[in-house]
């Protein structure tokens, strides 16, 4: 499933990230309201990431009938940037408040602070992005190749989650593999660590094996996310947590409620 994934009630804030195709159904699948939502954000225009964008504001708005939540995208998403987007029509942004960040920049959906984070990808304007709140800090690396100052723009993050494509030292243009996961996990020094969008390569490579191997070699708690994973991080901050402190069922992330992959 490519339906992204999803933070609840984080600082009490809904926000689906990255919703592709299946996002809408998904969510309702998974048991998640998406009127509910307060912002959606999206960090390139690539149809695995936007394509559920519209159909979601439709349903954070009331099928356009009020002014409601918040879009933060790439330039490439909102705008335009020459051959990528705009994914986003006029119509679906005149009922929402809409941000547009390149690498560097914040902004604050209220008491959390966004912070867009560097890629190298094919949208030359994709981005990743940090939520810091006063209690936890969630790191979302989008799509993108490593490089040597990738973990600079993720250090501080409690939870990572990382756009893994595919296992062991195998590259594909644009993307990470488990080793260059596990040198960005060596850079950041998460608490947690989670790599998602896998490629049929990871998926049919034993995705569980090889979270478990770059934990061994990083000493830092690895999961593969599967299709409606959910992990409870309320505690997160307060004391060192097992899985099932985690309310493991699955994986992406929240704190003072939950995130899923939808």
């Amino acid at each position: 499933m490519t339906g992204g994934l999803r933070i609840d009630n984080l600082e009490g804030k809904n926000i689906h990230i990255d919703p592709g195709p299946g996002a809408l159904i998904r969510s309702y699948q998974f048991g998640l309201n998406p009127r509910r939502l307060d912002a959606i954000i999206v960090s390139h225009s690539h149809t695995d990431h936007y394509t559920d964008a519209e159909v979601l504001i439709e349903a954070m708005t009331r099928g356009m009938t009020r002014s409601k939540g918040t879009v933060i995208g790439s330039l490439s998403v909102i705008k335009g940037y020459k051959d990528w987007g705009p994914c986003i029509s006029k119509y679906h942004l005149s009922k929402t408040e809409n941000i547009i960040l390149e690498d560097g920049e914040t902004t604050k959906l209220d008491n959390i602070k966004i912070t867009a984070t560097k890629t190298i990808h094919g949208d030359p304007t994709c981005i990743g992005f940090k939520f810091q709140t006063p209690r936890i800090t969630i790191s979302y690396t989008s799509d993108t190749a490593y490089f040597n100052e990738l973990g600079s723009y993720h250090r501080g993050a409690d939870v990572l989650i990382a756009s893994v494509i595919r296992p062991d030292n195998e590259h594909i243009r644009g993307h990470m593999c488990s080793d260059d996961f596990k040198l960005l996990i060596e850079n950041v020094k998460p608490k947690l660590a989670i790599m998602t969008h896998l490629g049929m390569k990871m998926i049919f490579n034993d995705p569980d094996g090889e979270a478990l191997r770059v934990q061994e070699d990083t000493d830092t708690r690895v999961i593969a996310a599967r299709d409606g994973m959910c992990i409870d991080l309320e505690q997160l901050t307060d004391h060192q947590l097992t899985l099932d402190d985690y309310g493991y069922r699955g994986a992406p992330v929240a704190q003072s409620g939950r995130a899923r992959d939808s």
